[in-house]
């Protein structure tokens, strides 16, 4: 399978910053356009996608996806985790120096998500951007079992179920959690 974001030209004519899970097979199995713009960078290129947040089996898991600033909005991760995504996948291209989202924000969101994030992140330079890599596996119990320097390579992990399943005995934050509190937040 293969998850690659693009550029879509939507039937509004407006162009989003998309990704598309494609299976070993060469079935377009989701497409999802980034919901939160990160300053005029984004917005000067991109309109931000709708309410769209789908997760979709791919050999035995639940996958969710998110595209880059929007893993560093809690409600997003944890909006796919109800909706039973045990691994989600974040393409981005984060700049320095914004490398604690990788070394903090991520671990965080698998952790308080009971869930696998595979953060990959664009490494090198693009005129006066500077991109941090740190491209990273974060596990359902805070772990970063993989983790990439700044310049470009390849991770390649194995998912365990059996520590997703530890992840939420240990401290299940789905039952702890008091969604009443939170109607405040809209």
């Amino acid at each position: 399978a293969i998850l690659y974001g693009y550029p879509e030209r939507g039937p509004d004519q407006q162009v989003y910053n998309a990704v598309q899970l494609i299976d070993s097979q060469g079935t377009r199995l989701c497409n999802y356009r980034k919901t939160h713009l990160f300053s005029e960078l984004d917005r000067s290129m991109f309109a931000a996608g709708e309410d769209h947040y789908p997760v979709v089996e791919l050999n035995g898991w639940r996958l969710g996806m998110l595209i880059c600033y929007d893993v560093e909005f809690p409600e997003n991760t944890r909006r796919l985790a109800l909706a039973g995504a045990e691994l989600i996948l974040v393409p981005t291209a984060n700049m320095l120096p914004y490398d604690f989202v990788c070394e903090v924000t991520v671990r965080a969101r698998a952790f308080e998500n009971h869930c696998y994030v595979v953060y990959a992140n664009y490494c090198g330079s693009e005129g006066e951007i500077r991109y941090g890599g740190l491209s990273s596996l974060c596990a359902p119990d805070g772990s970063r079992p993989l983790l990439a320097g700044q310049d470009e390579g390849l991770l390649v992990g194995t998912l365990d179920k059996a520590l997703l399943a530890q992840a939420r005995t240990v401290n299940d934050y789905f039952v702890d959690r008091r969604p009443g509190l939170y109607t405040s937040l809209t």
